[in-house]
């Protein structure tokens, strides 16, 4: 049923995306003669897919070879593009082709899954997405541990009305343009694994101010 709806609603909604699509990748292509940045992500089940988004970054190195900080690499136009998450639209046609969902579970790096905790990995039982339940509360302002829990969270009381309420609040925080950068920092910084007690400890709190329903989310066994 999700799998309809996501391609009902994308192409229903083509008339809209599409002209915007093609006019941003004129214009990237005009400006930084570099439009589309492919990288591979884990999907459902752990399996590899190839995310698409508009390029934002350079791949400047210094002397030793290593690529500059992020926000060294970040072009003005991509800046722009990262602001207003223009640079998201490339992934409905990874929706299109059944590699994403419109909401779930942000699909992070191939390099991430074994790093992942028993509860951590639940994140990946479900087609990754382009907004989550994480991405509307908090975004790359939260740490790992409150992240990664705000997506088993969702896996777990995943529903219709769940989406409904997180594509609605996605259109509130893209305006807000709240949470694009995590503190000081243009990305969110690597994930390591569940080292960082402090970070560990402090999950569940964010689950539950997310969603003041979900008074234990760690203990909760719904399936959604």
């Amino acid at each position: 049923m999700k799998r309809l709806m996501d391609l009902v609603l994308v192409l229903a909604t083509a008339p809209m995306w599409l002209p915007l699509f093609l006019v941003t990748a004129a214009v990237a292509y005009g400006v930084q003669r570099r439009v589309l940045f492919v990288q591979e992500r884990a999907g459902m089940d752990g399996r590899p897919f190839r995310l698409l988004k508009f390029q934002t970054m350079t791949d400047e190195r210094n002397a030793a070879g290593d690529l500059l900080p992020d926000a060294d690499r970040i072009t003005p136009f991509g800046a722009r593009l990262r602001s207003t998450s223009l640079d998201e639209i490339p992934q409905l046609f990874n929706v299109l082709i059944g590699d994403m969902s419109l909401i779930g579970p942000r699909p992070l790096h191939v390099r991430y899954v074994s790093r992942y905790s028993p509860r951590q990995r639940t994140r990946l039982a479900v087609r990754p997405g382009i907004t989550g339940w994480a991405q509307v509360n908090g975004r790359n302002s939260l740490t790992w541990a409150d992240r990664l829990e705000l997506d088993a969270w969702y896996v777990e009381n995943r529903s219709l009305a769940l989406d409904a309420k997180i594509l609605f609040m996605t259109v509130q925080a893209v305006v807000r343009r709240d949470g694009v950068s995590h503190q000081d920092a243009a990305t969110m910084y690597e994930f390591m694994g569940d080292d960082d007690v402090s970070e560990v400890q402090s999950a569940d709190k964010a689950a539950t101010s997310a969603d003041p329903s979900a008074a234990d989310p760690v203990a909760s066994n719904k399936s959604g």
